[in-house]
């Protein structure tokens, strides 16, 4: 069968490169290309099926004279649909500079994220399309909520891009109005109905406890719960290593080391232990959970860990992506429990230099479970509450502080970017109400474990780099040319000069630098991440331009990433000798197609754990309507002014909420002016806002300016003029920007 695929794979890809190519000028029919390709008579049922194959994918079309074409040939485009709420759509076309507009009659029954095949042509210098034929349906599901009109029972999705209702076939079902539902589609949309479902899963009634996250749960696939055989197999691996699991494995046991953490971690998978070499060096030691040896190659652990990818952390509830029975239990490295390892311990000296290291298999026993705030408060504070508690230990800890200093100065030296972004903690009481939300940034012992966690990760990648045996690597590409001149534009407009080649980060990091402090500081740290490129899992080394690394791979944590886990298993094996060719045939299949899948399997993660944070935040800010709060302009769009907040809730101002005059923006000086008052507003702006109104379903917070407050960051131009307009724009319906930032995954 496998066969059988290829070689279908091979003559379509054949096909297509024929019909690219310069030979293909006069367009032919079917039958006309099967004799020009000479194929065979005993083939052409096997032809037909392939061209039938890339007329379904959109690869090919059939033109009114029934001629195959290349679809860019005849005005033709594949790519992906994006819907705003007012229901007009955009498809992006890699390779074309500007997004296809679709008008909401053209779009003909084709929903939001759907692959279509659209034809265009060019209208005031804009692409224009129609959706000629819908390539691949991207959701056959959505979740909402159950309303009852006219007798009869709809769902009316959460995501308002997708459709503003789904009919529920059968009868209405009143005991079910207000619930969150899961709907599975059973009828597509067109220009003439609704698309049509039927209740597959009854999520809870609207409001009460956990039902919200259980719904962001639900729209994005994440399951809550393991399968029967999954659970089993976990319960069957016993809770204690046993004697045997000690063989081969070097004794860390009289090793003094700890686990830092947060308080409510429960999966503990690295501990940290640290030491000065007699030649002056440092001795990193980084124990990693050995998750591999509990979870077997092939075994419905490792197939739910693949489908899962990683485990999502949402405000309530942690959705883990091993049962618990492991990542809270066996796998995890508790305090005054064996436990068995994959280690790194590395030489250190002190410029930051990994002289020499060795990756072994090892057995630990953690002398203190620590958090982030004793260990802070331990290294910074000379008077700690905790320094008799901890007085065998806080050497200890001042040297991983000292350590932690000298890797990072190795890292910005390099040229490693460090993002200045908080992340959002949300607060709940005992029913999951959002009571508060704060600013949480890396403190120093959160910055210790981070940088011993990279230098871990660094080494551990060169090391099985040269051993050229089948690996995942986490790469980040150096931005794209284009969006990189985007932001030296950009910055150029606050005063600031992006320097540099792009393939070295030298250049954004001294930008991050010189804005470090100033009002604009998180304005500039998003344009500088938006001009980045994805970090992603890849089977070949492509370097990590954000960490400034040739080599980087994620190591560190296998309890609740696949990747770590899978190079876990390949370097187990190595360690047992088996060589470069042998670790191929065993883990080389389908390499690409796994890290393509850990990557999907993040973003839906960091999807999931996003809109969490956005419905958190706009419950938290949904009973303060009329209250004043201060905030600097994030930025500047056709429809409104962003404000984020100290708090880091984000909210949006309408231009049609500005009532004290028509306000024209202009996105290129990132800034917008009133046409009468010459009052401008900037990216960058301290601002006074009172909170308007809150959606929480639709994540969404509207704010007004204070009026007469604004604080400038710096006086503007008197030659900046307003743009020439005198047309009202009306305020545009569409999806608001993520109303907090959480640092990106490295």
């Amino acid at each position: 069968m496998k066969d059988y695929n290829e070689l279908i794979k091979t003559q379509k890809q054949k096909i297509e490169e024929f019909v690219k190519s310069p030979f293909y000028r006069e367009l032919l029919s079917e039958e006309e290309m099967a004799k020009v390709l000479q194929v065979p008579s005993e083939d052409m049922q096997l032809y037909k099926f392939i061209i039938d194959e890339l007329l379904n994918e959109g690869k090919l079309i059939l033109t009114k004279k029934q001629k195959l074409a290349p679809p860019e040939r005849a005005g033709y485009f594949t790519g992906v649909l994006r819907t705003s709420e007012n229901g007009k759509g955009f498809v992006s076309v890699e390779g074309l500079k500007d997004q296809i507009l679709i008008s909401k009659g053209d779009l003909n029954g084709a929903a939001h994220r759907d692959t279509v095949l659209v034809s265009v042509s060019m209208v005031k210098g804009k692409p224009c399309g129609v959706v000629k034929k819908v390539l691949n349906r991207s959701l056959d599901y959505v979740v909402g909520t159950y309303e009852i009109r006219d007798k009869t029972g709809f769902v009316i999705p959460d995501d308002r891009k997708l459709f503003k209702r789904v009919e529920i076939t059968g009868r209405a079902k009143p005991d079910l109005e207000g619930c969150k539902v899961v709907a599975s589609l059973t009828a597509p949309p067109d220009k003439k109905r609704v698309p049509k479902g039927k209740i597959t899963e009854i999520l809870g009634l609207k409001g009460e406890k956990g039902v919200d996250m259980l719904s962001v749960m639900a729209e994005k696939a994440i399951p809550s719960d393991f399968p029967s055989k999954v659970k089993e197999e976990a319960v069957r691996i016993s809770s204690e290593p046993i004697e045997k699991d000690f063989n081969d494995r070097e004794d860390f046991r009289s090793v003094q080391m700890v686990t830092i953490d947060g308080e409510d971690a429960k999966d503990l998978d690295d501990a940290v232990s640290c030491k000065k070499l007699e030649n002056g060096n440092f001795e990193l030691g980084v124990y990693i959970a050995d998750v591999s040896h509990y979870v077997r190659e092939s075994s419905h652990l490792d197939k739910e860990a693949l489908k899962r990818g990683t485990s999502t952390y949402l405000p309530d509830r942690v959705i883990p992506m091993l049962p618990q029975e492991l990542s809270n239990g066996i796998c995890s490295l508790n305090q005054g429990q064996d436990r068995l390892t994959l280690c790194c311990i590395m030489e250190i000296d002190e410029n930051g230099r990994v002289v020499s290291h060795r990756t072994v298999k090892g057995i630990i026993n953690v002398d203190r479970r620590m958090t982030y705030t004793v260990v802070n408060d331990l290294v910074e504070n000379p008077q700690s509450e905790y320094a008799d508690e901890y007085k065998d230990f806080l050497p200890m800890f001042m040297l991983m502080k000292e350590l932690k200093e000298i890797l990072f100065e190795k890292r910005l030296k390099r040229g490693a970017i460090d993002f200045s972004f908080a992340e959002t903690q949300i607060i709940l009481d005992d029913n999951g109400k959002a009571i508060d939300i704060v600013e949480r940034r890396r403190n120093t012992a959160s910055a210790i474990i981070e940088e011993f966690m990279i230098a871990a990760n660094e080494t551990v990648a060169e090391e099985f780099y040269f051993l050229k045996v089948p690996f995942l690597y986490r790469s980040h590409e150096v931005p794209d040319e284009e969006k990189y001149e985007m932001l030296s534009q950009t910055v150029g407009k606050f005063g600031y000069v992006l320097k540099g080649n792009r393939k070295s980060p030298k250049g954004m990091q001294k930008l991050l630098d010189d804005v470090k402090g100033k009002p604009e500081e998180m304005p500039v740290n998003m344009l500088a991440l938006r001009s980045m490129q994805q970090a992603r899992y890849t089977s070949e080394e492509l370097g990590h331009y954000g960490l400034g690394a040739k080599f980087y791979c994620h190591f560190t944590s296998p309890i609740r990433r696949y990747p770590d886990l899978f190079i876990h298993r390949v370097i187990s094996h190595c360690l047992k000798g088996e060589s470069p060719e042998e670790l191929k045939a065993r883990f080389g299949k389908d390499l690409e197609e796994k890290a393509a899948l850990c990557s999907e399997n993040e973003r839906r993660a960091e999807a999931a754990e996003r809109e969490a944070t956005q419905i958190k935040i706009a419950e938290y800010m949904s009973d303060k309507v009329g209250q004043t709060f201060e905030g600097v302009i994030d930025s500047i769009t056709s429809w409104g002014i962003y404000v984020r907040l100290n708090n880091t809730a984000e909210g949006m101002v309408a231009y049609t909420d500005m009532k004290d005059d028509h306000y024209v923006p202009d996105e290129a000086s990132l800034s917008c002016m009133g046409e009468r008052t010459r009052k401008t507003y900037s990216v960058g702006d301290k601002v006074k806002v009172i909170l308007q109104r809150v959606d929480i379903e639709m994540r969404y917070i509207d704010f007004i300016f204070e009026e007469s407050f604004i604080e400038k960051t710096q006086p503007q131009s008197s030659e900046h003029k307003a743009p020439k307009t005198s047309k009202a724009r009306k305020r545009k319906s569409k999806a608001r920007t993520k109303a907090t930032r959480t640092r990106k995954r490295r």
